[in-house]
């Protein structure tokens, strides 16, 4: 018998009746339309060639976006991609959400951001050893192997939506979306990426969210509405 004050327990009817089929669906959808993305800017220049697979879109936006460099938004820039990269990324923020998430005794919280985040890591760098994609050629920024999919934009895409389903509020979803916007213009600002690179990743981050969230979704209401110390 479930204790009522366990968190599946005290989950609202919707959030108990969220249903494996439409969250799936569209979780595997997004998943289905980043590696198609990858195999046809691949298809269109080929593995290891200057520009591979760039698309037109791709060419035109980084000419549009090069008239506006300059000082003033170099800086922010910049710092986005420090956010994003290396042990800052991979480690530090990560550990820091989920040591909140555990003072805050949202446990069932702390396994999915975990395990939803480690898993958008693995993903990214699994399609770039697959793709091979070659980056834009003047880049501002020390970046690694592979372009495809944008490994800031996917880690920035999964941590919003990981949130706004954490905690549905306006405010949280209009932030995620903003800091996720922010990365992508600037991986293209900085040509460490091609737009379709961020595209991909904004599909991907979201997707892998939305996948680990739908069976947990009844247990991770239910935490949020339980009083603390009472998950």
């Amino acid at each position: 018998m479930v204790s009522d004050r366990h968190p599946k327990s005290a989950a609202t009817p919707h959030a108990t009746r969220v249903t494996r089929r439409w969250p799936l669906i569209s979780g595997l959808a997004a998943l289905v339309l980043t590696v198609l993305l990858g195999y046809l800017v691949m298809l269109r220049g080929g593995a290891g060639s200057a520009g591979a697979g760039s698309l037109a879109i791709d060419r035109a936006w980084l000419i549009w976006i090069d008239q506006f460099r300059g000082p003033i938004l170099d800086m922010p820039a910049l710092v986005l991609n420090y956010l994003g990269a290396g042990l800052t990324a991979s480690l530090l923020i990560p550990a820091l959400i989920v040591g909140a998430l555990l003072v805050a005794r949202r446990y069932w919280a702390a396994g999915y951001f975990f395990a939803a985040t480690v898993l958008t890591g693995a993903a990214v760098q699994a399609l770039k050893q697959l793709f091979e994609r070659t980056r834009p050629q003047d880049i501002l920024v020390t970046v690694d192997f592979g372009s495809f999919p944008s490994g800031h934009v996917a880690n920035a895409a999964v941590m919003a939506m990981i949130f706004a389903l954490l905690f549905p509020r306006f405010w949280v979803w209009a932030l995620g979306a903003a800091y996720t916007l922010a990365m992508m213009l600037s991986r293209t600002y900085l040509e460490a990426h091609w737009l379709s690179d961020t595209i991909g990743a904004l599909l991907l981050g979201s997707g892998i969210a939305v996948l680990v969230w739908t069976p947990l979704a009844a247990k991770l209401d239910g935490e949020r509405r339980l009083p603390r110390g009472q998950h």
